[in-house]
């Protein structure tokens, strides 16, 4: 399998991961998406549990869709999965159970794989491979 097929198999997982995700913010996990908003968020926590939905629909369709753009989505997805992260930290830290992380070590383990999402959204869309050779020819590291 060459890189580009598994690229492209990656990034169409993900954004059927995302949309799913995001139609369960809207639909049927409401309740427990509610319970990662952590309490200092000055917004409605059903506030932003539909926006961060429907802006995980946006991205997850983008990745479907916008091939040619791949690198830009990648980046914002990745942007994305680093702007939820603090409601991750926040359920560990509350003991809040949802999605059945009812302990710490189940909590704590999916904190753990918050940055391999990160990872996946820059890899599957080609977006740090871009990047590193853009910086090689501003002089960064060789």
């Amino acid at each position: 399998m060459t890189k580009s097929i598994s690229r492209t198999i990656g990034r169409a997982l993900l954004g059927a991961f995302l949309v799913f995700a995001g139609l369960s913010h809207l639909f049927w996990a409401r309740t427990a998406f509610a319970a990662q908003v952590p309490s200092w968020v000055p917004l409605s926590t059903d506030f932003v549990v539909l926006a961060s939905g429907v802006v995980e629909i946006v991205l997850g369709s983008a990745l479907l869709i916008w091939s040619a753009r791949a690198p830009l989505v990648g980046w914002v997805v990745a942007a994305f999965f680093v702007a939820v992260f603090p409601g991750n930290i926040s359920q560990f830290l509350t003991h809040t159970d949802a999605f059945g992380l009812d302990s710490d070590a189940a909590r704590g383990i999916r904190l753990l794989f918050q940055p391999l999402l990160i990872m996946w959204a820059l890899w599957c869309t080609g977006a740090w491979a871009r990047y590193r050779p853009s910086r090689r020819r501003r002089g960064g590291r060789q």
